[in-house]
């Protein structure tokens, strides 16, 4: 049976690998796209705004509302792919145990 050093030594060396992973994630960048394409966004792993292409098409309607709906749309995707990605690889280094506060 691991004694109490033991288990707080691994303890630390998980936390220690968690959060290497989480600022090796931060550094990744990942993409989506709405509006078949019209708008495209680039988020960091910590699913802050990094880059957004806007088709010129979607400025010949004249429809902000749309184009505002678009953009929070492809934020929004990037930001879930982001989040799901970082939960991948947390759930690898736990073997899928949850730890909490990690997001």
């Amino acid at each position: 049976m691991p004694n109490m050093n033991d288990i707080f030594r691994q303890a630390q060396v998980m936390q220690r690998k968690i959060s290497k992973m989480q600022d090796e994630m931060a550094a990744k960048t990942f993409e989506a796209s709405s509006g078949g394409g019209m708008v495209k966004v680039v988020v960091n792993g910590r699913s802050e705004l990094q880059g957004l292409t806007i088709d010129p098409k979607v400025f010949s309607d004249g429809d902000v509302e749309m184009l505002q709906d678009l953009i929070v749309a492809a934020v929004n995707e990037a930001s879930r792919i982001a989040h799901d990605s970082m939960e991948r690889e947390i759930n690898s280094l736990t073997g899928g145990i949850k730890v909490p506060n990690i997001f």
